[in-house]
């Protein structure tokens, strides 16, 4: 291989030295949410400010700006697809946003962050949400104030959009979820109004070590790698990496409720694949994550949904499922629990929803953060906001706070404008399929077969290769051929739930239209 152009080295050496602080920051956030003792969090949250502070620092620093300009005059004669011309060109974007934020305010955010997850997760358990509503009030004026710094043009919700979903906009999402929402609240009433389906052998008896045994089965199945992976329990179920050789998921499991665990293991296992698939190359250094959340969450919907939620994958998969829980499922069959796994029924929450319903979830959040970054909505009448919302698009009141405002992670996190990526994945995951389907038109019949590599190669040659080399725009647009597009997914939506429930196309193409 041959060498590097000098500047191109220095600065890719000083980036490797900030992402092994980053990486070791991650870490710890993952021990906290699997094994860390209650009463270590507030040394972790010490640990954790100190080493965010520290990379931050490094990365900002003057002297990451010259090498950083010098790199640049290199890269011009080097070809725009190279890694190292892509690493002079991704860095170039973040450290001229990042460095308008200040490192003591990059060090206290991490720490009060880490605070606020520990009062989350006893608040949510106690159903408190008084007890957890000042930490939240400190992650929402940390979210101001991030904007603030960061600068914004139109709403502050952009400038934390782009954090997680580069070069969208707030008014963007809005015209996509208004699109989505006309279609998907008719469809929803008159699914509704339809007979129910059984689903009532999920709510059997499922022990915690089959549900684990099956899930990763499937997930080695579709291409995870357990020798550089792991599966835990957390409170809240997340996949992260701290190298592509070190890839780790989790769960948590309801002895009472199969599909939780199962189609959780299902999702992180879509966060994984693509985590173990970037490049080699680019290891240890910025660009070795996903180009963004939306196609993150793209590739965990599409193996969650497209995949493991699909006629083919029952039919195959039922027998062994069958057999590690005779019980339960004796009088069931496998087109009985593919109905079962896709009925649509408004629920209270989100990582449980069924397909149909799961983007009003997403709306519903994103709605209410961009009225706390603005201020029309107070911190202390959250839970009511939250109610009023559920009730007009999902008419499901929560009982209790535990079941509404206090069920996610990610406002204790501080992580404002990361919802609307759940629904940006759902939207390019059929994208992405469809092209996939495209270049390989037997793939149905392959995950009927249990066999998923020309999926998975198709995805790692033009997704998860590239880690973070080009904006998300750009990447979907290599990939697919097309830029992003909500129809695909619209009518993909129109015609499972349409077959699955009596609707014919013209009736549900007509819902929202």
């Amino acid at each position: 291989m041959a060498a590097l152009p000098d500047a191109v080295e220095r600065l890719k050496r000083r980036l490797t030295t900030i992402t092994d602080l980053r990486n070791a920051a991650q870490l710890l956030r993952w021990d906290q949410e699997v094994l860390m003792p209650p009463e270590g969090a507030s040394a972790r949250a010490g640990t954790l400010a100190t080493l965010s502070g520290l990379a931050h620092d490094l990365f900002i620093d003057a002297e990451t700006g010259r090498l950083l300009e010098a790199a640049e005059r290199e890269a011009k004669d080097l070809d725009p697809d190279s890694d190292e011309a892509a690493l002079v060109r991704m860095t170039r974007r973040d450290y001229d946003r990042l460095t308008r934020l200040p490192t003591a305010f990059v060090a206290e955010r991490a720490r009060q962050a880490s605070l606020s997850v520990q009062v989350w997760r006893e608040a949510r358990r106690r159903d408190d949400f008084p007890a957890f509503r000042p930490s939240l009030q400190t992650m929402v004026e940390y979210a101001r104030r991030t904007a603030d710094y960061l600068g914004f043009t139109d709403h502050p919700y952009d400038a934390l959009l782009d954090l997680y979903e580069p070069d969208m906009t707030a008014r963007e999402v809005e015209t996509i979820f208004s699109r989505v929402r006309a279609v998907t609240v008719p469809f929803v009433r008159a699914i509704v109004s339809r007979p129910a389906v059984d689903d009532s052998f999920l709510r059997a008896d499922y022990p915690e070590d089959g549900q684990r045994a099956f899930g990763l089965m499937v997930a080695e199945a579709f291409g995870y790698d357990l020798r550089r992976g792991r599966l835990d329990i957390s409170p809240h179920p997340f996949a992260t990496a701290f190298s592509v050789n070190d890839v780790r998921i989790t769960t948590r499991y309801q002895r009472r409720y199969l599909p939780s665990a199962l189609f959780g293991i299902f999702h992180e296992t879509g966060h994984a694949l693509y985590e173990q698939g970037i490049a080699p190359s680019l290891d240890r250094t910025p660009l070795a994550r996903g180009a963004s959340l939306g196609l993150h969450e793209s590739q965990s919907r599409m193996w969650e949904n497209l995949v493991g939620r699909s006629r083919p994958f029952w039919r195959h998969y039922f027998p062994q499922l069958q057999r590690q829980f005779p019980e339960p499922l004796r009088d069931v069959d496998a087109e009985a629990f593919y109905r079962a796994v896709n009925r649509v029924q408004p629920s209270l929450i989100r990582v449980e929803a069924d397909e149909l319903t799961y983007n009003l979830h997403i709306m519903l959040r994103f709605e209410l953060e961009r009225q706390l970054l603005e201020g029309s909505l107070r911190v202390e009448a959250l839970p009511g906001a939250w109610a009023e919302r559920m009730e007009a698009y999902l008419g499901q009141i929560p009982p209790r706070d535990a079941d509404g405002v206090l069920q996610d992670i990610h406002w204790a996190q501080g992580s404002l404008g990361y919802f609307p990526t759940y629904s940006l994945g759902n939207i390019i995951s059929v994208q992405l399929y469809e092209a996939a389907r495209a270049a390989h038109p037997s793939l149905e019949e392959e995950i009927g077969q249990g066999r998923f590599g020309n999926l998975l190669g198709w995805l790692r040659e033009h997704l998860h290769r590239h880690g973070r080399k080009y904006l998300p725009r750009e990447l979907l647009r290599r990939a697919t051929g097309s830029e992003l597009t909500v129809e695909p997914y619209l009518n993909y939506l129109r015609r499972k739930f349409g077959e699955l429930y009596g609707i014919s196309a013209g009736a549900s193409a007509a819902a929202g239209d």
